[in-house]
């Protein structure tokens, strides 16, 4: 194919938008590859949409080799089967509800497992029909809060959802390990650095659960690792639960007078100075975070959280553990009296306690430890609290932040933290859906039995972003060949008529050689305009003609190496044509 600049439909642009936080989004949009139509929406130009199906392709192909089936379904869904699931409720405000002419609800479809169980249990009722894996790629829709970083959170993205049926456990296992398979290609292919770490389910549901995040520091996610191999987003981690300590000889809780402490910093340093050799830290003290919890039916819930002083609530991995409750600021102090700002304590923390609000405490915490912490009196706190014998608690959770060096969960060595985007995410979903929707099987013996599911998801247009994020250079996209909108782009410089015939014979040639070809034939553009424009449109050759014609040579370069090469004419051609194969 022959895509001519001076008919194709794009507009390069000098200046970032307004709008653009990360580069991708920046360099997308000021490519033409991308316009901004609402927030959280785009409209993918016709460079921008090659690149979006190229990575559908590569998607496609690996799936369709695992043997997976594409089928389409409609964006526009109704409400009753996810009423079965539970989940037009628990997704909350980032659910899109709307109703039709004679008010029967619906939903833009944010995922579809419960229409992919439907199908299936529709059509098939034997074990001889499974194993099964269908797959789709749909635009999703989600009601994002703050839609962010151009194409990496929106509210309208491209996703491929598929979804394997089982009879049993040992078939998941199979189906998993296949689509596991399948997504490594997959993102081998498009050129992604990832890591496969350990997740959790979430608003999904089910059992095992990895995610595949490209490591950058723009990434919404953090991870965590470990030298031994540990990998595992911040949500999974658990925490490495010390011994308990037998109560005999620890000594008796006191009240102590600590005014003007109503941070953690402040009381250390009023603890160091009344016990100045008992060695009080940050993380000596207990402290108490009060949050909100909206319900999904809208209920309202107090909760307290109990946590070492030194680490402060990690709030995705607290919304993981409460959902589908979302988490908001607690603010209702005149109504809860007992709850003394600055100077709770777990004395009257507890479902069964004075306050009757729930109290759930970090795994760190556990019988015999002592603290210090608040008196639930203003400037007071006690010291020497010693947990399961002066004060007890609802539950544990897994809700502090993490820090680097804490040790790994399997013993592989000490963390270290990093950044990620999401890219794909595989769960064991079960019988979660099937149970809801009754999808059955009858078994080799003739007795119904429940069908086993996965879920497996990949961002499309995400990985667009992640691709254009990871490669660009300070000129612009520097894009990889097998997700490329052209395979060369030949750029026609000067006036002299001569340079533009021989730059539309190579474009031929190339052409005809079964190459995609951009050809920057604008005939008053600037050299100058044209080279900057090669540079951020970011092609993985750039061929240049121009005043190197008279002496019978022609520039080709490589945008990822800066390599440049002075070809002659007659062997252009043949020289790109080796580039692009990779021989």
């Amino acid at each position: 194919m022959l895509l001519r600049m001076s008919t194709l439909f794009l507009r390069t642009l000098r200046d970032d938008p307004a709008d653009a936080e990360v580069p991708s989004h920046r360099l997308l949009a000021r490519g033409g590859y991308i316009r901004r139509a609402a927030p959280g929406g785009f409209t993918w130009l016709p460079l921008g949409f090659r690149v979006f199906r190229n990575v559908e392709r590569i998607v496609r192909e690996e799936m369709d080799a695992m043997g997976a089936q594409e089928v389409h379904f409609p964006a526009l869904l109704p409400r009753e089967p996810y009423e079965a699931t539970n989940r037009w409720t628990e997704y909350g405000p980032n659910l899109f509800r709307l109703k039709d002419r004679r008010g029967n609800d619906f939903l833009l479809g944010p995922t579809h497992e419960e229409m992919f169980t439907l199908l299936v249990k529709d059509l098939y009722g034997s074990y001889k029909d499974l194993p099964l894996s269908l797959y789709q790629i749909q635009t999703k829709y989600r009601d994002e809060a703050r839609p962010r970083a151009g194409l990496f959170r929106g509210r309208e993205f491209t996703m491929k959802d598929s979804y394997s049926f089982d009879v049993d456990d040992a078939g998941l296992d199979r189906s998993y390990a296949a689509h596991r398979a399948a997504y490594i290609k997959i993102f081998d292919r498009l050129g992604l650095d990832y890591v496969i770490v350990s997740a959790m389910s979430g608003a999904m549901g089910g059992s095992k659960s990895e995610e595949f995040l490209h490591p950058t520091p723009i990434g919404e996610d953090t991870f965590v690792r470990s030298p031994g191999g540990y990998a595992a987003n911040v949500e999974a981690v658990s925490t490495v639960v010390p011994e308990a300590i037998p109560f005999d000889g620890l000594p008796e809780a006191h009240v102590e007078d600590t005014p003007d402490t109503p941070t953690i910093e402040t009381l250390v340093a009023v603890a160091r100075e009344l016990f100045p050799d008992a060695g009080y830290t940050a993380a000596s003290t207990l402290k108490n975070v009060v949050v909100t919890l909206v319900h999904p039916d809208g209920t309202r819930e107090p909760l307290v959280v109990g946590l070492p002083g030194d680490r402060d609530v990690d709030a995705k991995r607290l919304e993981a553990q409460v959902s589908p409750a979302e988490v908001e600021p607690f603010t209702d102090f005149a109504g809860n009296p007992a709850l003394v700002k600055g100077y709770i304590g777990p004395q009257v923390l507890g479902s069964q306690s004075e306050s009757k609000i729930r109290y759930l405490v970090d795994p760190r915490i556990v019988p015999g430890s002592r603290w210090v912490t608040g008196a639930n009196e203003p400037g007071r706190h006690v010291f020497d609290l010693v947990a399961g014998r002066d004060f007890t608690w609802d539950g544990v959770i897994e809700a502090a932040e993490l820090l680097a060096g804490d040790p790994a969960p399997d013993g592989s060595g000490p963390l270290e933290l990093a950044r990620g985007v999401e890219m794909g995410h595989i769960f064991q979903l079960g019988r979660k859906y099937a149970e809801a929707l009754d999808l059955k099987v009858l078994d080799e013996n003739g007795k119904l039995v429940t069908v086993t599911m996965g879920s497996y998801g990949v961002g499309v247009s995400r990985a667009v972003a992640a691709i254009a994020e990871s490669t660009h250079d300070e000129l612009g996209l520097v894009w990889p060949r097998e997700v490329a909108p052209a395979d060369v782009h030949v750029v026609a410089t000067g006036k002299d008529a001569a340079v533009f015939e021989a730059a539309e014979a190579l474009a031929n040639e190339l052409v005809a050689a079964g190459l995609t070809v951009l050809y920057d034939d604008r005939p008053k553009v600037s050299p100058g305009v044209k080279f900057k424009d090669a540079e951020l449109l970011g092609m993985p050759t750039i061929v240049t003609v121009g005043r190197g014609l008279a002496q019978g040579v022609i520039e080709v370069r490589d945008r990822r190496t800066g390599e440049r090469e002075e070809v002659p004419v007659a062997e252009v051609g043949a020289r790109v044509l080796s580039a692009v194969r990779g021989r």
